[in-house]
């Protein structure tokens, strides 16, 4: 430990912790632009100046790590001095635009110089002018206010993976800009606009659309994919206006993806606002009575047997609870909250969750991901493994479809049988798991839908026990999930019953008339041309493809509009807050099938908020501590025989990372990055 003084009180510290640290942890605060807790040090705004006795001269405090006996002040007058001649150096060039700037009101810079500055400028000078770069169209960029931080150069090659933005000139023809005049290419390049602390890059999607002080903020969590991300939703009125990250150390930090951060303008297109009942092949109004009294029509003749349900990737643990427990009162066993057809094991909650946890891969030193994308399925995941493969060097081994992950790792193969290098020690890659003190394995949802499932399982099996997997204080068996619903949904037992179909044997019977009613709960992305003359029951939020096949309509609500539980791909049930109420006359999900179970006769125990509350805490003790990370004791696997392989290579679950969900499908700001982004066609400069 190191021992020094800051404005008179004693502090100790690690070794190795910088001057500006040590305040933070004293709650003293020092200006700072280009210092980020989470990238590297740069020293170049010299906004940190502090005073250290025995020094000739300010020192940046960002960059000067402490030392036994050092004495610091950080209010004198020559920091002062230093702070105010800083701050007038960096407004020579900076142009009038508070007036007129999106960052106003959430502006490091305006908010220092009201601090800080003098007031007054002693230069009359000339403004330099800086071209305006095109970075896509996420991010608007007005340059000229730039004050060379290099935040956003050092987050896109750290954190994001992407070399793509950095410095041309020197000094005051010195320019910040993207190498190709090209749209950054990753998954994480809205993060830009919260690190930039001027407004040099802002969002383009929200660009004059509001000011800060007009929002109202309410905190949630992400549902887009199954990392569980804190978010903030900014609302005016009954619209979602933007999206920004919550920090959470534990799971996203202090970053979202641009899936999770642009995507909100999709709540506003093809919304479901009312009940549709199908009359003579068309699909028409309806009051909730009339929806109801058609579904009861269809019920009348109909067997147990004859009816099934399937979850979709955006429904809320609430609503599969309720869904359930009415399929249960219907008699019947066919429900799967797995509407991509994965045959994940079930019986222990240990089987599906990432046992490792998100924050937990950082003490991994060797990780095996088999049959997953990390980078497109749980960007912030991604970004994890990322760091770990930056700071302690763990070695990664892919087993699946080449691409660009934005670290180096050793390509294994991408079928199945290439597990059995590892299993018997002859690839070279079964040295580094051997070694491995921390050792982790990644499954992919693309493992639990692959013909040759059981195969890879016994082999994973063999790992666990071979390479110290699963030890007392550790266990390195995690499974990656990309739909929010999914744990929650295995939680709940949300999956066939007793003698029950799965979804593809649901579709299947469809085909044959077996199946005559099929209730989907937000399911979108099953083959409807599939189901044959079942009669679909849609409940959801979105016109999308099954509200296109339903023969009635049941409109629900967005996670923007509900108070729901959705429990992310490590096991943590999180509580999602209603931001804003839902159009027309769509309801919360879970009581719309309250409702309808009424109507029915077939009454569910649970009546209010609390009581469906205290009936998922009686499934899983997950739901009684919502944020908390809940430890699952490991279950051994029940042992696989099946080791033959087909040899077909794995086919990973998110072909297209901008669009697969109903929200992102119907929004527009998405539907541009495919267009510049992925396709690579530049619309604007």
């Amino acid at each position: 430990m190191v021992k020094l003084t800051i404005d008179g009180r004693p502090i100790d510290v690690e070794l190795g912790t910088t001057i500006l640290q040590a305040c933070e942890q004293l709650a003293i605060e020092v200006p700072v632009f280009c210092y980020h807790s989470k990238l590297s040090i740069a020293g170049n705004c010299r906004m940190c100046l502090v005073e250290v006795e025995g020094a000739s001269k300010p020192i940046a405090s960002c960059a000067m790590p402490a030392t036994n006996g050092m004495v610091v002040h950080t209010q004198t007058p020559m920091v002062e001095k230093s702070r105010k001649g800083n701050l007038e150096f960096l407004l020579i060039n900076h142009p009038l635009d508070c007036p007129i700037c999106d960052q106003g009101g959430e502006c490091d810079l305006q908010d220092i110089t009201v601090a800080y500055g003098r007031g007054e400028s002693r230069f009359d000078l000339n403004k330099r002018a800086v071209p305006d770069k095109y970075m896509g169209p996420l991010i608007k960029t007005t340059m000229t206010r730039c004050i060379h931080c290099t935040r956003c150069v050092r987050f896109a090659d750290e954190i994001a993976g992407v070399s793509e933005i950095g410095t041309l000139g020197r000094g005051e023809t010195m320019e910040i800009t993207t190498y190709l005049e090209s749209a950054i290419h990753s998954e994480l390049s809205g993060n830009l606009i919260d690190v930039c602390p001027v407004g040099a890059l802002t969002s383009k999607p929200y660009a004059f659309h509001g000011r800060s002080w007009e929002l109202t903020k309410t905190e949630s969590v992400d549902v887009l994919d199954a990392v569980g991300s804190n978010i903030s939703i900014d609302t005016r009125g009954r619209e979602v206006m933007r999206i920004l990250p919550r920090l959470n150390e534990e799971i996203n930090e202090e970053w979202i993806s641009d899936r999770t951060r642009f995507a909100y303008d999709g709540l506003k297109y093809q919304r479901l606002d009312t009940p549709y009942v199908r009359i003579k092949g068309k699909l028409k109004p309806a009051r909730w009575e009339e929806a109801f009294e058609a579904i009861q029509e269809q019920l009348k003749t109909l067997k147990g047997t004859e009816i099934a349900a399937i979850a979709g990737d955006l429904a809320d643990s609430e609503s599969m609870k309720a869904l359930k427990d009415l399929m249960i009162k219907l008699e019947s066993p066919h429900l799967d909250c797995r509407q991509d057809g994965s045959h994940i094991p079930h019986s222990a909650r240990s089987h599906y969750i990432m046992n490792t946890s998100i924050a937990g891969l950082e003490e991994a030193d060797c990780i095996l991901l088999i049959g997953t994308n990390p980078r497109h399925e749980a960007p912030l995941v991604n970004a994890r493994i990322r760091k770990t493969y930056l700071k302690g060097g763990a070695m990664i081994g892919v087993i699946g479809p080449k691409t660009d992950l934005t670290y180096k790792y050793e390509w294994i193969g991408d079928t199945p049988s290439s597990l059995e290098g590892l299993v018997d020690g002859t690839h070279p890659f079964a040295k580094n798991l051997k070694n491995a003190k921390r050792p982790a394995l990644i499954l992919g949802q693309s493992v639990f839908k692959h013909v040759d499932m059981l195969a890879v399982l016994h082999n994973v099996q063999a790992l666990l026990k071979d390479y110290k997997l699963i030890q007392k204080d550790w266990n390195g068996y995690n499974v990656l999930h990309n739909a929010a619903s999914r744990v929650g949904g295995l939680d709940i037992g949300f999956v066939p019953q007793k003698g029950g179909f799965d979804t593809s044997q649901i579709l299947t019977a469809s085909q044959k008339g077996k199946i005559k009613l099929l209730y989907l709960l937000g399911a979108d992305e099953i083959p409807m041309d599939q189901l044959g003359d079942t009669f679909v029951i849609y409940q959801g939020h979105h016109g999308d493809k099954g509200a296109h096949r339903a023969d009635v309509i049941l409109p629900g609500c967005a996670y923007t509009e509900k108070t729901a539980t959705y429990v992310n791909t490590e096991g943590r049930a999180q509580l999602a807050l209603q931001a804003v109420p839902p159009p027309g006359e769509a309801k919360e999900d879970w009581l719309i099938i309250h409702a309808l179970s009424a109507s029915l006769g077939l009454y569910l125990p649970y009546n209010n908020w609390d009581e469906i509350q205290m009936a998922l805490k009686k499934t899983e003790p997950a739901f009684d501590k919502k944020g908390d990370l809940v430890k699952t004791p490991w279950q051994d696997f029940e042992l696989s025989t099946q080791m033959a392989y087909s040899n077909e290579p794995f086919v990973l679950p998110i072909s297209n990372f901008y669009m697969n969900d109903p929200i992102t499908r119907h929004s527009t700001n998405m539907a541009s990055c495919v267009r510049e982004i992925t396709s690579g066609k530049q619309t604007d400069g």
